[in-house]
């Protein structure tokens, strides 16, 4: 009775600390805060202040005004971007080597001085740095708010308990809105007694790594900056030149690495990538998943994050293709067949077999013969189709110049070449002729060819030898129906490179009336246009990148990769994935196709080995079936347990729907975050009808869909299904099996062969 009398104490004790240290940074972030509102309201006063300078209507007053609202616009956008969920860290150092401070106010010094520690093991705290999204200085150019990518924020991420630096304790602090909810610190000094103010520094938590794994995902990554440790900040800071490979298995955080690397470049050298940072996904929902991290980092707009199934302007893959169809599409057999269907392409049922044009009063005739030869001709070498037209044009007025008999009417050359030119101009001026060329040689679309490919006798003809029968039929009927999947997108951006774009005339940027008075239309863009509309209008129309990211990068196709690879010919590039979860057949010829993309560029490797998704309970089930997918692969060391054992339920097709609701409903009681149902492709959208009503903390999505997202908790069902649907089976098998953070239930059907205990043969020791 006394021990537990005691032990209420302490609790009662600890609480009461953790009270008043989240009272500590309430104060600090109201603080905050209060300094925000007043930077915003100086924006809006600049705002408001360039208005009135533009009424004085002189050249030199306008173009101070544009300049000055550029500025305060930039300024007043990231601000209120920036205004939410504001502050996530802090770390309480020694006294440094030296006095230097940088330019965010902060000191530089990475060691503690020498006497920071005494004799007995006890130290003052010298500096307090509060780490956030950017930083913010207080009226006296004191920092509040150190920005998470300056020098002075990274022992926030580096510093160990083995190699400490002037860190002695790291917290974590959650926040909502202005709100703070709690702390959680690490001790990265462990054997010494600090004082900060006069007192004792005190320690909340378990550590604030497991405190960080221990919370809920939603389905936002908005707070991941704060659990990114020294490992992955060694990659997220690594200079950008040539290529950075990062490999790690699931839970390693490569997609966190991913994107904040992005930020951490434009933070280090904007200029280098104002032509915008491309991150690549693989699929819209882990896109969907992640797109907030980076405005709430502090960058919009130069930053484009795609499903490689939007990569390709006026395009949007809805559709699934079965394995077999995506093997064809996305290997690199598919690149001859386009090459030969782009030029078999102009030859249509419908198309001219005869050219009648009338010069120097009298007709001109090529017939079908005339025009194969022609036609053969002209596509002998490897230039685009589009851009061929004009040498297309050139030889029919060749042959109809031959025809005319005039090639020996002058012996002087101006004559001649006059004599010709008149003729030409004669021929091109006529409708019979212009009509004629747009028919036999019209301009072709990559949507056209591929409408073209779906006549399956044409397809066999161009497919000869590259696909089997088989293939050719199965591919023509996928392209009959409404809508892409990602592979026709990869397809169709192959195309429009086969093709070529024919050459446009510009035209004219519409005009404000007052910058064609002023001459100052290229000071601003057109004034109707807010910053951020102009931010993301530039990055729509990009189709190259100064550095591409490739997030999952180890289920690109070959056909993908030549379509990624164009829109980063001259950029540096971070490659991040984990061939132990490639959902691709053919991993050799993907890498070959990655590295045509890449070019000569040197690489950069590095390896994520800490596991910081799934218990370790999880872990090891997961492992069994990556020792079948690929014998001898490592698993990432998981960092945590937590005494729950993945569950198994065995059920028949009959009571299979009822079975998999009532364990989402189960887990639902259990977890407070969300619940991810994982099934073979061919069952999403009966899954989704399972869990109606359910609520929005339950989804379900099929075994691809599942890349790079994790949940609360997680329901695979079938793994047998899921392993069977491809070649590449187990490894997707592998990927489901690692989605979860807290829980995980097996639901095991007939093809699974499970045992007494619901334990499916495949996953059976």
């Amino acid at each position: 009775m006394a021990a537990q009398v005691q032990q209420e104490t302490l609790d009662s004790a600890h609480d009461s600390v953790r009270e008043k240290e989240i009272g500590v940074e309430q104060e600090h972030l109201d603080r905050v805060y209060r300094r925000l509102e007043e930077k915003i309201h100086e924006a809006e006063f600049l705002m408001n202040d360039a208005a009135k300078r533009g009424q004085v209507g002189t050249p030199g007053a306008l173009a101070e005004r544009d300049a000055q609202v550029f500025r305060a616009g930039i300024h007043l956008n990231r601000l209120n971007n920036e205004f939410e969920d504001f502050l996530f860290g802090r770390i309480d150092l020694l006294l440094g080597k030296d006095g230097k401070k940088g330019p965010d106010g902060a000191y530089t010094a990475i060691e503690a001085a020498e006497g920071a520690v005494r004799p007995d093991s006890t130290a003052d705290i010298a500096e307090t740095l509060h780490i956030g999204r950017i930083g913010v200085l207080d009226s006296e150019y004191a920092p509040l708010v150190i920005d998470w990518r300056a020098p002075a924020a990274a022992p926030f991420y580096r510093s160990t308990p083995v190699d400490p630096g002037r860190v002695v304790r790291r917290r974590v602090i959650r926040s909502k809105g202005r709100k703070v909810l709690g702390v959680e610190d690490d001790l990265m000094r462990p054997e010494l007694k600090a004082s900060l103010d006069g007192g004792e520094l005190a320690v909340i938590g378990d550590g604030a790594l497991m405190a960080a794994l221990g919370q809920a995902r939603s389905h936002t990554m908005r707070d991941i900056v704060a659990s990114i440790q020294a490992e992955q900040d060694l990659v997220i800071r690594a200079p950008a030149a040539s290529v950075t490979y990062v490999e790690g298995g699931p839970g390693t955080g490569k997609t966190a690495v991913a994107l904040h690397r992005a930020a951490y470049l434009l933070y280090q050298d904007r200029r280098r990538y104002a032509g915008g940072i491309l991150i690549v996904s693989p699929t819209p929902l882990l896109v969907a998943y992640t797109e907030g991290v980076l405005p709430s980092l502090g960058e919009e707009g130069q930053v484009a994050i795609r499903a490689i199934g939007s990569l390709v302007d006026g395009a949007e893959a809805t559709l699934y293709d079965s394995p077999s169809v995506a093997r064809a599409k996305g290997s690199y057999r598919m690149l001859k067949v386009l090459r030969k269907a782009a030029r078999g392409a102009l030859e249509r049922s419908d198309a001219p077999n005869r050219l009648r044009v009338v010069a120097f009063g009298r007709r001109l005739e090529l017939e079908a013969a005339d025009l194969d030869r022609i036609r053969h001709n002209t596509l002998g070498g490897t230039a685009p189709v589009n851009l061929l037209r004009p040498r297309a044009r050139k030889l029919l007025l060749d042959a109809l110049w031959d025809r005319s008999g005039a090639n020996g009417r002058h012996s002087d050359p101006e004559l001649a070449a006059e004599l010709r030119s008149s003729f030409d101009e004669d021929i091109t001026s006529e409708d019979d002729f212009i009509a004629f060329l747009d028919a036999w040689w019209p301009e072709l679309t990559p949507r056209g060819v591929l409408t073209a490919m779906a006549d399956e006798r044409r397809l066999g003809r161009w497919a000869r030898r590259i696909l089997n029968p088989g293939e050719v039929r199965r591919v023509a009927r996928s392209l009959k129906r409404d809508g892409l999947s990602v592979h026709d997108v990869a397809v169709l951006d192959e195309l429009q490179a086969v093709l070529g774009h024919p050459a446009r005339p510009r035209k004219k940027r519409d005009l404000d009336p007052l910058d064609q008075l002023t001459g100052l239309e290229e000071l601003m863009p057109v004034r109707e246009e807010t910053q951020r509309e102009r931010a993301e209008r530039l990055a729509q129309e990009r189709t190259e990148y100064a550095h591409v990211i490739v997030d999952e990068a180890q289920d690109l196709t070959p056909m993908q990769w030549r379509m990624v690879g164009r829109r980063g010919r001259h950029a540096t590039w971070t490659v991040v994935g984990d061939p132990a979860q490639s959902s691709w057949s053919d991993p050799d010829e993907a890498a070959e196709a990655r590295d045509e993309a890449l070019g000569s560029r040197p690489r950069r490797r590095f390896t994520l080995t800490v596991n910081y998704r799934n218990p370790a309970e999880i872990a090891e089930l997961a492992a069994k079936v990556l020792a079948l997918a690929m014998p001898g692969s490592q698993s990432p060391s998981a960092v945590r347990s937590t005494g729950v054992q993945p569950r198994f339920v065995a059920a028949v097709r009959e009571t299979q729907a009822r079975t998999v609701r009532a364990e989402a409903a189960r887990l639902l009681d259990q977890v407070d975050g969300t619940v991810g149902v994982v099934v073979a492709m061919n069952r999403r959208e009966e899954a989704s009808r399972w869990l109606a009503g359910l609520g929005d903390r339950v989804v379900a999505l099929g075994s691809l869909e599942a890349k790079g997202l994790e949940y609360d908790a997680t329901v695979v069902v079938s793994p047998a299904e899921i392993a069977d649907e491809s070649p590449a089976g187990l490894r997707v098998l592998y990927v489901a099996l690692t989605r979860a953070t807290q829980q995980l239930t097996i639901v095991s059907a007939e093809r699974d062969d499970p045992d007494a205990a619901g334990v499916p043969d495949l996953l059976r020791d």
